[in-house]
């Protein structure tokens, strides 16, 4: 028996998280894609990898192309590697590079080439602990308790997303919440600088709590070594001004 050889198409698909400041929210970034397969439905960004680049330059031309910024590798990291034969609904192998990009700022959005739609879904969770992406009418859950076998056996059901794309931000939200209390990339949505009460928000989003259920003054002991001080916010109102500090690298 001859076995045959699949070339698998490789694509970079990339999962962009943002804050809004005004409702101090972590934000996702979803276009809606313009062509088949799964027309009309919400997906992560992606794109294929050209010949002559890497997956890291691959990641970056994708956020310049979808939202016209140039980043620097310091705010994009690889998340995982998604093989799994079931990922694509064609007869074609897809294998994804998944990275994650984390904005210093939330721009406004054009939809680009291969979109009809691109907008920010705010994260929350629910009432059963799953984290939930919010846009105005439009709302998806990501449920916690299952299994890669079982997404992928039930791969055949109505998602929200495209693809795997649901899979692949359960992984994301995860290695977020796994790596807060040694490399809390994501604070990096936070910009250059930030208050430890803008870092708490940030946290709760991924711990599936509300802010002030996380103590500021336990909160500056336990995670003190990852930050550092460089100056303090402007001044809003009666009280001393917050302190601004930065991730150390």
């Amino acid at each position: 028996m001859v076995e045959v050889v699949v070339e698998p198409k490789v694509t970079i698909t990339n999962i962009i998280w943002s804050f809004d400041l005004r409702a101090q929210r972590v934000n996702l970034l979803l276009i809606k894609r313009a062509d088949p397969p799964f027309q009309n439905y919400w997906a992560l960004p992606e794109t294929v990898m050209r010949l002559h680049e890497s997956a890291d330059q691959a990641a970056l031309r994708l956020v310049q192309e979808k939202i016209g910024l140039k980043l620097s590798r310091f705010h994009t990291e690889q998340l995982e590697t998604f093989t799994n034969p079931l990922r694509s609904p064609t007869a074609k192998r897809e294998i994804s590079l998944a990275y994650m990009t984390f904005l210093p700022d939330m721009p406004k959005l054009n939809a680009g080439y291969g979109a009809i739609d691109a907008q920010w879904f705010a994260l929350g969770h629910d009432q059963q602990q799953n984290y939930t992406f919010t846009r105005e009418a439009a709302e998806f859950v990501l449920p916690k308790r299952q299994s890669e076998l079982e997404f992928y056996q039930t791969a055949q059901q109505k998602r929200f997303l495209a693809f795997d794309h649901e899979w692949l931000l359960k992984i994301a939200c995860l290695r977020i919440r796994n790596k807060l209390d040694y490399q809390p990339s994501i604070l990096l949505v936070l910009g250059k600088s930030f208050t430890l009460k803008a870092a708490r928000v940030v946290y709760a989003a991924f711990l599936k709590i509300k802010a002030d259920q996380i103590d500021n003054s336990n909160f500056r002991k336990t995670h003190d070594w990852l930050f550092q001080e460089v100056g303090v916010a402007a001044k809003q109102g009666p009280g001393r001004p917050a302190r601004l500090y930065r991730l150390q690298v």
